[in-house]
Protein backbone atom coordinates (compact mmCIF):
# COMPACT_ATOMS: atom_id res chain seq x y z
CA UNK A 1 0.00 0.00 0.00
CA UNK A 2 1.18 3.35 -1.15
CA UNK A 3 0.88 6.00 1.42
CA UNK A 4 1.49 9.82 1.03
CA UNK A 5 4.25 11.35 2.23
CA UNK A 6 3.48 13.08 5.89
CA UNK A 7 5.62 16.12 5.12
CA UNK A 8 1.98 17.41 3.80
CA UNK A 9 0.87 17.72 7.29
CA UNK A 10 1.71 20.61 9.95
CA UNK A 11 4.58 18.41 11.92
CA UNK A 12 5.83 22.15 13.97
CA UNK A 13 5.85 21.55 17.73
CA UNK A 14 2.43 21.70 19.61
CA UNK A 15 1.89 24.12 22.28
CA UNK A 16 -1.06 23.11 24.94
CA UNK A 17 -3.46 25.04 26.37
CA UNK A 18 -6.46 23.67 26.61
CA UNK A 19 -6.69 19.56 28.02
CA UNK A 20 -9.80 17.44 27.83
CA UNK A 21 -9.82 14.99 30.32
CA UNK A 22 -12.32 11.97 30.96
CA UNK A 23 -11.21 8.44 31.66
CA UNK A 24 -12.83 5.46 33.25
CA UNK A 25 -9.04 4.21 34.32
CA UNK A 26 -8.00 7.27 36.83
CA UNK A 27 -5.20 5.43 37.29
CA UNK A 28 -2.04 8.20 37.66
CA UNK A 29 -4.55 10.94 36.21
CA UNK A 30 -3.88 13.22 38.77
CA UNK A 31 -0.23 13.16 37.84
CA UNK A 32 -0.76 14.15 34.82
CA UNK A 33 -3.16 16.99 35.74
CA UNK A 34 -0.93 18.69 38.24
CA UNK A 35 1.49 18.43 35.52
CA UNK A 36 -0.73 20.08 32.84
CA UNK A 37 -1.91 23.14 35.61
CA UNK A 38 1.95 23.37 36.14
CA UNK A 39 2.54 24.32 32.17
CA UNK A 40 -0.37 26.76 32.56
CA UNK A 41 -3.31 24.09 30.92
CA UNK A 42 -6.56 24.73 30.95
CA UNK A 43 -8.23 21.52 31.91
CA UNK A 44 -11.93 20.54 30.83
CA UNK A 45 -13.31 17.11 32.17
CA UNK A 46 -16.14 15.59 32.69
CA UNK A 47 -18.27 13.56 35.75
CA UNK A 48 -16.04 11.80 38.10
CA UNK A 49 -12.69 12.87 36.53
CA UNK A 50 -13.66 16.20 37.19
CA UNK A 51 -14.44 15.45 40.76
CA UNK A 52 -11.37 13.76 41.25
CA UNK A 53 -8.88 16.65 40.15
CA UNK A 54 -10.95 19.39 41.99
CA UNK A 55 -10.67 16.97 45.10
CA UNK A 56 -6.73 17.52 44.31
CA UNK A 57 -6.72 21.22 44.31
CA UNK A 58 -6.30 21.50 41.02
CA UNK A 59 -8.52 24.04 38.71
CA UNK A 60 -10.98 22.13 36.23
CA UNK A 61 -13.58 23.39 33.72
CA UNK A 62 -16.56 20.96 33.75
CA UNK A 63 -17.56 20.37 30.11
CA UNK A 64 -20.81 21.69 31.01
CA UNK A 65 -19.47 25.39 31.57
CA UNK A 66 -17.64 24.79 27.84
CA UNK A 67 -21.01 23.62 25.89
CA UNK A 68 -23.61 25.32 27.63
CA UNK A 69 -25.45 22.05 27.92
CA UNK A 70 -25.81 19.79 31.21
CA UNK A 71 -24.77 16.22 31.06
CA UNK A 72 -28.38 14.27 30.42
CA UNK A 73 -29.03 10.50 30.25
CA UNK A 74 -27.93 9.36 32.96
CA UNK A 75 -24.48 10.45 31.99
CA UNK A 76 -25.06 8.95 29.00
CA UNK A 77 -23.83 12.29 26.90
CA UNK A 78 -21.48 14.16 28.50
CA UNK A 79 -19.29 15.15 25.49
CA UNK A 80 -21.37 14.75 22.13
CA UNK A 81 -21.49 18.55 21.22
CA UNK A 82 -20.39 20.41 18.44
CA UNK A 83 -18.36 22.85 20.95
CA UNK A 84 -16.45 20.44 22.36
CA UNK A 85 -15.86 18.09 18.80
CA UNK A 86 -15.16 21.48 16.97
CA UNK A 87 -12.07 22.25 19.60
CA UNK A 88 -10.62 18.74 18.78
CA UNK A 89 -11.30 18.79 14.81
CA UNK A 90 -10.09 21.81 13.83
CA UNK A 91 -7.31 22.45 12.30
CA UNK A 92 -5.22 25.56 13.86
CA UNK A 93 -3.20 26.09 10.66
CA UNK A 94 -5.74 26.37 8.13
CA UNK A 95 -7.47 29.68 8.78
CA UNK A 96 -11.06 28.63 6.71
CA UNK A 97 -11.20 26.41 10.32
CA UNK A 98 -9.85 29.02 11.95
CA UNK A 99 -12.36 31.65 11.13
CA UNK A 100 -15.42 29.40 11.24
CA UNK A 101 -14.57 28.63 14.88
CA UNK A 102 -13.90 32.13 15.52
CA UNK A 103 -17.25 32.74 14.10
CA UNK A 104 -19.33 30.17 16.31
CA UNK A 105 -17.24 30.67 19.53
CA UNK A 106 -15.04 27.59 19.66
CA UNK A 107 -11.72 27.66 21.41
CA UNK A 108 -9.23 25.09 20.22
CA UNK A 109 -8.92 22.12 22.12
CA UNK A 110 -4.79 20.65 22.00
CA UNK A 111 -4.64 17.40 24.30
CA UNK A 112 -7.25 14.82 24.57
CA UNK A 113 -6.90 12.31 27.59
CA UNK A 114 -9.40 9.36 27.79
CA UNK A 115 -9.74 5.74 27.98
CA UNK A 116 -12.93 3.38 27.66
CA UNK A 117 -15.32 1.97 30.15
CA UNK A 118 -14.17 -1.65 30.76
CA UNK A 119 -16.07 -3.23 28.37
CA UNK A 120 -14.12 -6.59 28.19
CA UNK A 121 -13.54 -6.40 32.02
CA UNK A 122 -17.67 -6.55 32.28
CA UNK A 123 -18.18 -9.61 29.90
CA UNK A 124 -15.37 -11.30 31.22
CA UNK A 125 -17.81 -11.66 34.53
CA UNK A 126 -19.84 -15.41 33.91
CA UNK A 127 -22.62 -13.37 35.63
CA UNK A 128 -22.57 -10.63 33.08
CA UNK A 129 -26.81 -10.00 32.01
CA UNK A 130 -26.55 -8.39 28.23
CA UNK A 131 -28.32 -5.01 29.75
CA UNK A 132 -25.20 -4.77 31.56
CA UNK A 133 -22.68 -5.04 28.87
CA UNK A 134 -24.44 -2.68 26.40
CA UNK A 135 -24.35 0.15 29.36
CA UNK A 136 -20.70 -0.54 29.36
CA UNK A 137 -20.14 -0.20 26.08
CA UNK A 138 -18.27 3.81 25.40
CA UNK A 139 -19.95 6.16 23.13
CA UNK A 140 -18.27 9.51 23.62
CA UNK A 141 -15.09 8.04 25.02
CA UNK A 142 -14.13 6.56 20.75
CA UNK A 143 -15.77 9.35 19.80
CA UNK A 144 -13.17 11.79 21.34
CA UNK A 145 -10.31 9.20 20.55
CA UNK A 146 -10.69 9.09 17.09
CA UNK A 147 -11.44 13.26 16.30
CA UNK A 148 -8.37 13.56 18.00
CA UNK A 149 -6.40 11.05 16.55
CA UNK A 150 -7.39 11.74 13.38
CA UNK A 151 -5.98 15.69 13.79
CA UNK A 152 -2.86 14.31 15.36
CA UNK A 153 -1.33 17.52 13.06
CA UNK A 154 -3.20 19.69 15.66
CA UNK A 155 -3.85 17.09 18.39
CA UNK A 156 -2.29 14.98 20.86
CA UNK A 157 -4.23 11.58 22.28
CA UNK A 158 -3.74 9.78 25.48
CA UNK A 159 -5.46 6.58 25.50
CA UNK A 160 -3.32 4.76 28.63
CA UNK A 161 -1.87 5.28 31.65
CA UNK A 162 1.15 3.42 30.39
CA UNK A 163 1.65 6.90 28.14
CA UNK A 164 1.56 9.53 30.52
CA UNK A 165 5.42 9.30 32.09
CA UNK A 166 6.35 9.72 28.56
CA UNK A 167 4.12 12.81 27.80
CA UNK A 168 5.00 14.33 30.87
CA UNK A 169 8.84 14.50 29.91
CA UNK A 170 8.06 15.54 26.97
CA UNK A 171 6.05 18.43 27.84
CA UNK A 172 8.62 19.13 30.84
CA UNK A 173 11.27 20.00 27.83
CA UNK A 174 10.32 22.58 26.48
CA UNK A 175 6.73 22.66 26.66
CA UNK A 176 5.49 21.50 23.52
CA UNK A 177 4.76 17.56 22.25
CA UNK A 178 6.81 16.46 19.15
CA UNK A 179 5.21 15.74 15.86
CA UNK A 180 6.48 12.38 15.91
CA UNK A 181 5.16 11.50 19.49
CA UNK A 182 1.51 12.94 18.20
CA UNK A 183 2.08 10.19 15.34
CA UNK A 184 2.97 7.47 17.07
CA UNK A 185 0.12 8.10 19.93
CA UNK A 186 -2.83 8.58 17.38
CA UNK A 187 -1.64 4.86 15.88
CA UNK A 188 -1.83 3.64 19.43
CA UNK A 189 -5.41 5.39 19.37
CA UNK A 190 -7.04 4.24 16.47
CA UNK A 191 -5.85 0.51 17.57
CA UNK A 192 -7.41 1.44 21.03
CA UNK A 193 -10.75 1.98 19.29
CA UNK A 194 -10.41 -0.61 16.51
CA UNK A 195 -9.90 -3.15 19.46
CA UNK A 196 -12.84 -1.79 21.79
CA UNK A 197 -15.49 -1.68 18.77
CA UNK A 198 -14.16 -5.68 17.97
CA UNK A 199 -14.57 -6.55 21.64
CA UNK A 200 -18.34 -4.95 21.39
CA UNK A 201 -18.50 -7.06 17.77
CA UNK A 202 -17.32 -9.86 19.29
CA UNK A 203 -20.23 -9.78 21.90
CA UNK A 204 -22.78 -9.08 19.56
CA UNK A 205 -22.04 -12.41 17.05
CA UNK A 206 -21.75 -14.26 19.95
CA UNK A 207 -24.72 -13.48 21.91
CA UNK A 208 -27.45 -15.31 19.74
CA UNK A 209 -24.70 -18.01 17.91
CA UNK A 210 -25.74 -21.75 19.49
CA UNK A 211 -23.07 -23.82 20.14
CA UNK A 212 -23.15 -25.78 16.47
CA UNK A 213 -22.64 -21.99 15.25
CA UNK A 214 -19.17 -19.96 14.43
CA UNK A 215 -19.43 -15.93 14.21
CA UNK A 216 -20.69 -14.21 10.72
CA UNK A 217 -17.60 -12.06 10.63
CA UNK A 218 -14.30 -12.55 12.39
CA UNK A 219 -13.17 -9.53 14.28
CA UNK A 220 -9.63 -10.11 15.75
CA UNK A 221 -7.24 -7.54 17.80
CA UNK A 222 -4.46 -8.33 19.71
CA UNK A 223 -1.54 -5.82 20.74
CA UNK A 224 1.92 -6.33 19.70
CA UNK A 225 3.79 -7.75 22.57
CA UNK A 226 7.14 -7.81 21.22
CA UNK A 227 9.35 -8.40 17.75
CA UNK A 228 10.73 -11.51 17.60
CA UNK A 229 14.46 -12.34 16.72
CA UNK A 230 13.01 -14.34 13.37
CA UNK A 231 9.88 -16.44 12.67
CA UNK A 232 9.94 -20.12 12.23
CA UNK A 233 13.62 -19.76 9.65
CA UNK A 234 16.01 -16.74 10.15
CA UNK A 235 15.04 -15.27 6.78
CA UNK A 236 11.14 -14.33 7.86
CA UNK A 237 10.20 -11.87 10.15
CA UNK A 238 8.24 -12.27 13.53
CA UNK A 239 6.02 -10.90 16.46
CA UNK A 240 4.01 -12.50 19.02
CA UNK A 241 0.83 -10.57 19.76
CA UNK A 242 -1.79 -10.88 22.96
CA UNK A 243 -0.90 -11.46 26.73
CA UNK A 244 1.00 -14.52 27.09
CA UNK A 245 2.23 -13.66 30.56
CA UNK A 246 -1.03 -14.24 32.10
CA UNK A 247 -0.56 -17.39 31.53
CA UNK A 248 3.12 -17.80 31.59
CA UNK A 249 5.80 -16.61 33.77
CA UNK A 250 9.47 -17.27 31.54
CA UNK A 251 11.76 -15.98 34.69
CA UNK A 252 15.17 -17.62 33.35
CA UNK A 253 17.10 -17.20 29.98
CA UNK A 254 16.75 -15.92 27.07
CA UNK A 255 13.57 -14.91 25.43
CA UNK A 256 11.21 -17.33 24.08
CA UNK A 257 11.81 -17.74 19.93
CA UNK A 258 9.20 -18.36 17.40
CA UNK A 259 9.31 -21.88 17.48
CA UNK A 260 9.50 -21.62 21.18
CA UNK A 261 6.07 -20.31 21.73
CA UNK A 262 4.66 -22.93 19.33
CA UNK A 263 6.62 -25.94 21.40
CA UNK A 264 5.03 -24.15 24.80
CA UNK A 265 1.53 -23.88 23.34
CA UNK A 266 1.59 -26.98 22.48
CA UNK A 267 3.02 -28.66 25.65
CA UNK A 268 0.21 -25.95 27.61
CA UNK A 269 -2.61 -27.77 24.92
CA UNK A 270 -1.70 -31.29 26.48
CA UNK A 271 -0.56 -31.15 30.24
CA UNK A 272 -4.19 -29.06 30.75
CA UNK A 273 -5.72 -32.83 29.45
CA UNK A 274 -3.16 -33.78 32.87
CA UNK A 275 -3.93 -31.46 35.00
CA UNK A 276 -5.63 -33.01 37.90
CA UNK A 277 -3.46 -36.37 36.92
CA UNK A 278 -1.25 -38.36 39.11
CA UNK A 279 2.27 -36.99 38.69
CA UNK A 280 3.09 -36.24 34.69
CA UNK A 281 5.71 -35.44 32.34
CA UNK A 282 5.70 -34.60 28.73
CA UNK A 283 8.42 -34.43 26.46
CA UNK A 284 7.63 -32.36 23.13
CA UNK A 285 10.10 -31.84 19.82
CA UNK A 286 8.64 -29.47 17.01
CA UNK A 287 5.40 -29.68 19.03
CA UNK A 288 5.26 -33.38 18.76
CA UNK A 289 5.39 -35.30 21.97
CA UNK A 290 8.39 -37.58 22.17
CA UNK A 291 7.34 -39.23 25.28
CA UNK A 292 4.51 -39.23 27.71
CA UNK A 293 4.35 -40.87 31.30
CA UNK A 294 1.85 -40.94 34.65
CA UNK A 295 3.82 -42.11 37.61
CA UNK A 296 3.29 -41.66 41.87
CA UNK A 297 7.20 -40.17 41.95
CA UNK A 298 7.34 -37.14 39.14
CA UNK A 299 10.97 -38.74 38.90
CA UNK A 300 9.88 -41.46 37.99
CA UNK A 301 7.34 -40.00 35.47
CA UNK A 302 10.09 -38.61 33.19
CA UNK A 303 12.18 -42.01 33.52
CA UNK A 304 9.63 -43.30 31.98
CA UNK A 305 8.77 -40.80 29.35
CA UNK A 306 12.52 -40.21 28.66
CA UNK A 307 12.77 -43.89 27.92
CA UNK A 308 10.11 -43.65 24.82
CA UNK A 309 12.61 -42.10 22.77
CA UNK A 310 16.05 -41.03 24.35
CA UNK A 311 17.63 -39.66 21.39
CA UNK A 312 14.65 -37.08 20.42
CA UNK A 313 14.35 -34.94 23.93
CA UNK A 314 17.88 -33.56 23.37
CA UNK A 315 16.70 -29.62 22.95
CA UNK A 316 13.06 -30.63 23.72
CA UNK A 317 10.64 -29.24 25.86
CA UNK A 318 9.80 -30.43 28.77
CA UNK A 319 6.37 -29.97 31.12
CA UNK A 320 5.10 -31.31 33.83
CA UNK A 321 1.78 -31.09 36.09
CA UNK A 322 3.08 -30.97 39.47
CA UNK A 323 5.82 -28.87 41.64
CA UNK A 324 9.02 -29.61 40.08
CA UNK A 325 11.15 -31.17 42.43
CA UNK A 326 15.31 -31.76 43.24
CA UNK A 327 15.07 -35.26 42.12
CA UNK A 328 13.15 -34.61 38.82
CA UNK A 329 15.78 -31.65 38.11
CA UNK A 330 18.78 -33.92 38.54
CA UNK A 331 17.38 -36.22 36.10
CA UNK A 332 16.38 -33.75 33.45
CA UNK A 333 19.66 -32.16 34.02
CA UNK A 334 22.18 -34.82 32.59
CA UNK A 335 20.42 -33.92 28.84
CA UNK A 336 20.38 -30.62 27.20
CA UNK A 337 16.46 -29.20 27.28
CA UNK A 338 15.88 -25.89 25.95
CA UNK A 339 12.72 -24.88 28.14
CA UNK A 340 11.13 -26.84 31.69
CA UNK A 341 7.78 -25.96 32.09
CA UNK A 342 6.10 -26.48 35.76
CA UNK A 343 3.29 -24.89 37.76
CA UNK A 344 6.22 -24.21 40.27
CA UNK A 345 9.49 -25.17 41.51
CA UNK A 346 11.53 -26.28 44.74
CA UNK A 347 14.30 -23.98 45.97
CA UNK A 348 16.61 -26.41 45.44
CA UNK A 349 15.63 -27.53 42.32
CA UNK A 350 16.12 -24.17 40.81
CA UNK A 351 19.26 -23.56 42.83
CA UNK A 352 20.48 -26.46 40.31
CA UNK A 353 18.32 -25.33 36.94
CA UNK A 354 19.22 -21.93 36.94
CA UNK A 355 22.97 -23.41 36.81
CA UNK A 356 22.27 -23.70 32.91
CA UNK A 357 22.30 -19.41 31.73
CA UNK A 358 20.74 -20.63 28.41
CA UNK A 359 18.46 -22.96 29.72
CA UNK A 360 14.39 -21.43 29.62
CA UNK A 361 12.52 -21.93 33.07
CA UNK A 362 9.01 -21.10 32.54
CA UNK A 363 6.59 -21.19 35.44
CA UNK A 364 2.91 -21.95 34.96
CA UNK A 365 0.46 -19.25 36.46
CA UNK A 366 -2.88 -20.43 35.22
CA UNK A 367 -3.62 -22.32 32.14
CA UNK A 368 -5.75 -20.83 29.20
CA UNK A 369 -9.41 -20.86 29.23
CA UNK A 370 -10.14 -23.52 26.67
CA UNK A 371 -13.78 -24.26 27.08
CA UNK A 372 -15.04 -21.34 24.13
CA UNK A 373 -11.51 -21.63 22.97
CA UNK A 374 -11.42 -21.23 18.69
CA UNK A 375 -8.70 -22.14 16.82
CA UNK A 376 -7.39 -19.97 13.43
CA UNK A 377 -5.18 -20.66 10.75
CA UNK A 378 -5.00 -18.34 7.93
CA UNK A 379 -5.13 -19.98 4.06
CA UNK A 380 -5.62 -18.21 0.71
CA UNK A 381 -7.82 -15.80 0.60
CA UNK A 382 -9.10 -15.78 4.14
CA UNK A 383 -9.03 -18.75 7.20
CA UNK A 384 -10.08 -21.01 8.85
CA UNK A 385 -11.78 -21.38 12.30
CA UNK A 386 -12.80 -24.09 14.40
CA UNK A 387 -13.69 -24.73 18.15
CA UNK A 388 -10.50 -26.21 19.92
CA UNK A 389 -10.67 -30.10 20.33
CA UNK A 390 -11.60 -30.32 23.80
CA UNK A 391 -13.20 -33.78 23.81
CA UNK A 392 -12.25 -35.92 26.55
CA UNK A 393 -13.56 -40.10 26.74
CA UNK A 394 -14.41 -41.39 29.81
CA UNK A 395 -14.77 -45.08 30.57
CA UNK A 396 -18.25 -44.84 30.14
CA UNK A 397 -18.17 -43.87 26.82
CA UNK A 398 -16.14 -46.36 25.29
CA UNK A 399 -18.21 -48.88 22.92
CA UNK A 400 -16.70 -52.33 22.78
CA UNK A 401 -16.93 -53.89 19.62
CA UNK A 402 -14.86 -56.99 19.65
CA UNK A 403 -16.09 -60.51 21.42
CA UNK A 404 -13.44 -60.16 24.13
CA UNK A 405 -13.97 -56.70 26.45
CA UNK A 406 -10.70 -55.18 27.75
CA UNK A 407 -9.72 -55.65 31.33
CA UNK A 408 -9.55 -53.15 33.84
CA UNK A 409 -5.75 -53.13 33.18
CA UNK A 410 -6.27 -52.37 29.31
CA UNK A 411 -8.96 -50.12 29.70
CA UNK A 412 -6.65 -47.75 31.61
CA UNK A 413 -3.94 -48.20 29.14
CA UNK A 414 -6.65 -47.67 26.46
CA UNK A 415 -7.45 -44.14 27.79
CA UNK A 416 -4.18 -43.05 28.75
CA UNK A 417 -3.09 -43.90 25.15
CA UNK A 418 -6.12 -41.93 23.83
CA UNK A 419 -5.41 -38.88 25.89
CA UNK A 420 -1.85 -38.77 24.39
CA UNK A 421 -2.38 -39.62 20.80
CA UNK A 422 -4.99 -36.39 20.68
CA UNK A 423 -1.69 -34.44 20.94
CA UNK A 424 -0.01 -36.83 18.15
CA UNK A 425 0.40 -35.31 14.38
CA UNK A 426 -1.82 -37.43 12.05
CA UNK A 427 -1.56 -39.65 11.14
CA UNK A 428 -0.94 -40.72 14.67
CA UNK A 429 -0.32 -43.78 16.70
CA UNK A 430 0.20 -44.68 20.02
CA UNK A 431 1.23 -47.81 22.26
CA UNK A 432 1.54 -47.42 25.29
CA UNK A 433 1.02 -49.74 28.86
CA UNK A 434 1.14 -48.83 32.57
CA UNK A 435 0.86 -45.18 32.36
CA UNK A 436 3.94 -44.81 29.67
CA UNK A 437 4.22 -44.24 26.13
CA UNK A 438 6.35 -47.48 24.85
CA UNK A 439 6.46 -45.97 21.05
CA UNK A 440 4.79 -43.08 19.32
CA UNK A 441 4.44 -42.87 15.61
CA UNK A 442 3.57 -39.34 14.31
CA UNK A 443 2.76 -37.54 11.10
CA UNK A 444 3.39 -40.17 8.33
CA UNK A 445 0.60 -40.43 5.16
CA UNK A 446 -0.14 -44.22 5.88
CA UNK A 447 -1.28 -45.28 8.59
CA UNK A 448 0.25 -48.46 8.71
CA UNK A 449 3.30 -46.47 8.36
CA UNK A 450 3.02 -44.27 11.55
CA UNK A 451 2.34 -47.72 13.54
CA UNK A 452 5.71 -48.92 11.83
CA UNK A 453 7.14 -45.83 13.37
CA UNK A 454 6.13 -46.66 16.60
CA UNK A 455 7.41 -49.94 16.86
CA UNK A 456 10.44 -49.32 15.27
CA UNK A 457 10.99 -46.42 18.09
CA UNK A 458 9.98 -49.23 20.96
CA UNK A 459 12.57 -51.76 19.50
CA UNK A 460 15.36 -49.30 19.20
CA UNK A 461 14.99 -48.46 22.90
CA UNK A 462 14.19 -51.93 23.67
CA UNK A 463 11.15 -51.15 25.43
CA UNK A 464 9.09 -54.51 25.10
CA UNK A 465 5.22 -53.88 23.18
CA UNK A 466 3.88 -57.34 24.68
CA UNK A 467 0.01 -56.49 26.44
CA UNK A 468 0.20 -52.42 25.10
CA UNK A 469 -2.23 -50.67 24.31
CA UNK A 470 -2.63 -49.04 20.73
CA UNK A 471 -4.39 -45.69 19.83
CA UNK A 472 -5.30 -44.65 16.17
CA UNK A 473 -6.29 -40.68 15.87
CA UNK A 474 -8.50 -41.86 12.96
CA UNK A 475 -10.37 -45.14 11.56
CA UNK A 476 -8.25 -47.83 10.66
CA UNK A 477 -9.26 -48.13 6.70
CA UNK A 478 -8.57 -51.89 6.20
CA UNK A 479 -7.60 -54.85 8.97
CA UNK A 480 -3.54 -54.74 8.27
CA UNK A 481 -3.28 -51.66 11.20
CA UNK A 482 -4.07 -54.06 13.60
CA UNK A 483 -3.06 -57.00 12.48
CA UNK A 484 0.23 -54.76 12.57
CA UNK A 485 -0.50 -54.02 16.07
CA UNK A 486 -1.35 -57.85 17.23
CA UNK A 487 1.79 -59.05 15.85
CA UNK A 488 3.95 -56.64 17.66
CA UNK A 489 2.46 -57.61 20.80
CA UNK A 490 -0.39 -55.55 21.70
CA UNK A 491 -3.52 -56.89 22.89
CA UNK A 492 -6.31 -53.60 22.59
CA UNK A 493 -7.17 -50.97 20.37
CA UNK A 494 -8.63 -47.77 20.65
CA UNK A 495 -10.05 -45.71 17.98
CA UNK A 496 -13.06 -43.70 16.67
CA UNK A 497 -14.36 -46.20 14.18
CA UNK A 498 -16.30 -45.25 11.39
CA UNK A 499 -14.79 -47.03 8.26
CA UNK A 500 -16.90 -48.33 5.55
CA UNK A 501 -14.63 -51.52 6.23
CA UNK A 502 -15.51 -51.59 10.05
CA UNK A 503 -16.74 -54.87 10.15
CA UNK A 504 -13.21 -56.00 8.48
CA UNK A 505 -11.41 -54.58 11.07
CA UNK A 506 -13.46 -56.30 13.82
CA UNK A 507 -13.23 -60.14 12.45
CA UNK A 508 -9.49 -59.19 12.05
CA UNK A 509 -9.30 -58.24 16.00
CA UNK A 510 -11.83 -61.24 16.68
CA UNK A 511 -9.21 -63.80 15.09
CA UNK A 512 -6.20 -62.19 16.95
CA UNK A 513 -8.12 -61.96 20.73
CA UNK A 514 -7.53 -58.23 20.32
CA UNK A 515 -9.96 -56.55 22.74
CA UNK A 516 -10.93 -52.88 20.33
CA UNK A 517 -13.39 -50.14 21.44
CA UNK A 518 -14.65 -47.46 19.59
CA UNK A 519 -14.85 -43.53 20.62
CA UNK A 520 -17.20 -42.31 18.21
CA UNK A 521 -14.85 -39.15 17.56
CA UNK A 522 -11.95 -38.78 16.03
CA UNK A 523 -8.36 -36.59 16.62
CA UNK A 524 -7.07 -35.26 13.85
CA UNK A 525 -3.92 -33.07 14.23
CA UNK A 526 -2.84 -31.45 11.62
Amino acid sequence: MSLQPLSQLPQDPLTINRALLSVSDKTEIINLARCLHQHDVQIISTGGTAQKIREADIPVTDVSEITGFEECLDGRVKTLHPIIHGGILGRTSHQPDLDEMQKLDIDPIELVVTNLYPFKETIANPDCTPAVATENIDIGGPTMIRAAAKNFAHVGVLTSPSQYADFISELNQDGKISFPKRKEWAKQAFNHTAGYDNAVANYFNNLDNTEDELADQLNISLPKSHSLRYGENPHQKAAVYGNQSTFIDCFHGKQLSYNNYTDVDAALNFIADFWDSKPTCGIFKHTTPCGIACDDKLAKAWQKAFATDTMSPFGGIVVVNKELDLDTAKEIDEIFTEIIIAPSYSKEALNLLQEKKKRRLIRIKKLPNTENAIQFRSIFGGALSQDSDLKIVGKNELQTVTKRKPSKQEIEDLLFAWKVVKHVKSNAIVYAKDNQTIGIGTGQTSRVESSQTAIAKAQQERLSLENTAIASDAFFPFPDGVEAAAEAGATSVIQPGGSIRDDQVIKAADNLDLAMVFTGNRHFRH
